[in-house]
């Protein structure tokens, strides 16, 4: 099995869907990574991933097993087509100092880092639901997780694939029918109205390098926000889905 330090897995090829997520067209590592269907979650979306994650860290959350279930990529040439190469950075993905694609390592999917880290969020936001709700029983991870595959087996069945971004945002925002948390003891506000305001993390994505800026494009993912463009049509926001639109 390929280690995150082997030499094969160097580069792949991405694209922007009409899904408004990136899939990966290439791989560098064909003996041991499919290309079909595979997502790789972008900056702009694992910023709001982070997000969430930041408020499990009271919960005991293992920045470790966040870090050893992702490879990192950052951008290296735009290529015809509206593609864009991206190589390997051995970066830590919760302390870079860059933006960075995160792609999950599913080489072993039932028992690999990412499985592990999936297992972990999971654990961590039952707790969460568990401390912040009052169940007449305690919930358990079997409940949530019963529930998130049945809307998974539902998108199979209508042809949607499920990209790793919202899986993962499925269990990191996840409430059980019926329940609600207040936003102010869970520390992430939820309201419609801010759920997809990036406006405090435009001077993060300023700070992006030169190349990155130069090589992906406004209209394929939004590095700076420019004002007088707010109201043309863009392919892409990034982040979480706007169910506003």
């Amino acid at each position: 099995m390929t280690k995150k330090t082997g030499p094969s897995l160097e580069w792949c090829v991405v694209r922007l869907s009409d899904d408004e997520n990136w899939w990966v067209d290439e791989i560098s590592d064909k003996e041991n990574w499919d290309a079909d269907d595979l997502g790789i979650i972008d900056p702009k979306q694992f910023l709001h991933i982070n997000e969430l994650l930041d408020s499990m860290s009271e919960f005991g959350l293992d920045s470790q097993i966040v870090d050893d279930a992702f490879f990192t990529f950052e951008i290296k040439e735009e290529l015809k087509g509206g593609k864009i190469k991206l190589v390997r950075v051995r970066d830590s993905l919760l302390k870079a100092e860059d933006m960075l694609f995160a792609l999950p390592d599913v080489l072993d999917e039932e028992k690999g880092p990412y499985a592990d880290f999936l297992n972990h969020v999971s654990q961590i936001r039952v707790t969460m639901l568990n401390e912040l709700i009052e169940f007449a029983e305690t919930y358990t991870q079997e409940e949530m997780e019963e529930v998130l595959s049945e809307k998974h087996n539902n998108d199979f069945l209508e042809g949607r694939r499920t990209h790793f971004s919202d899986e993962l945002i499925a269990i990191l925002e996840f409430v059980p029918d019926g329940f609600a948390i207040d936003s102010d003891l869970e520390g992430d506000d939820k309201n419609e109205e801010d759920e997809d305001d990036y406006s405090d993390l435009e001077a993060d994505l300023v700070e992006v390098s030169d190349k990155e800026e130069k090589l992906l494009p406004d209209e394929d993912l939004k590095w700076d926000e420019d004002e007088d463009k707010e109201k043309e049509a863009t392919p892409y926001e990034g982040g979480a889905p706007d169910e506003s639109a």
